[in-house]
């Protein structure tokens, strides 16, 4: 019995989690050597690696883009345009769930691929930068 509990304090004090056969860090770690979304991409290859940043980056741009079409003209009321709103923010859902589960590999590059894809994406989409907002 003091040994079932023993280990389970062990357990959570480990910085560590065991996924598959290879230990996931549950701290920020900057390395390219990370797991997220699936359990051998990007593995421990510096170019996946490099494809996997330029991915959260997209996705996470795309969240702000799509993020443009939130709000709807005064006087749509049609179900036509009911169903393009449900299915854009369902998308909207889907990527910005991908982006979190990303992010939560505790990897920095991934961490910082994610933040410049939103603040990008608000500089290019959600600021007046670039031209007058639509929805004003």
């Amino acid at each position: 019995m003091a040994d079932g509990i023993t280990s389970h304090n062990t357990e959570l004090n480990n910085p560590h989690v065991r996924h598959g056969n290879r230990l996931m860090a549950m701290h920020m770690s900057w390395g390219h050597d990370t797991v997220f979304l699936t359990d051998r991409w990007p593995g421990n290859d510096p170019a996946m690696f490099s494809l996997a940043i330029i991915f959260v980056f997209c996705l996470a741009f795309l969240i702000m883009f799509l993020l443009r079409f939130e709000y709807t003209k005064p006087g749509t009321t049609k179900v036509g345009a009911c169903l393009f709103k449900t299915e854009l923010y369902t998308v909207r859902l889907v990527v910005s769930y991908m982006v979190m589960l990303a992010v939560v590999s505790y990897n920095g590059g991934i961490f910082l691929a994610a933040v410049s894809g939103h603040a990008v994406g608000f500089l290019i989409f959600r600021s007046r930068l670039f031209g007058k907002w639509d929805h004003e």
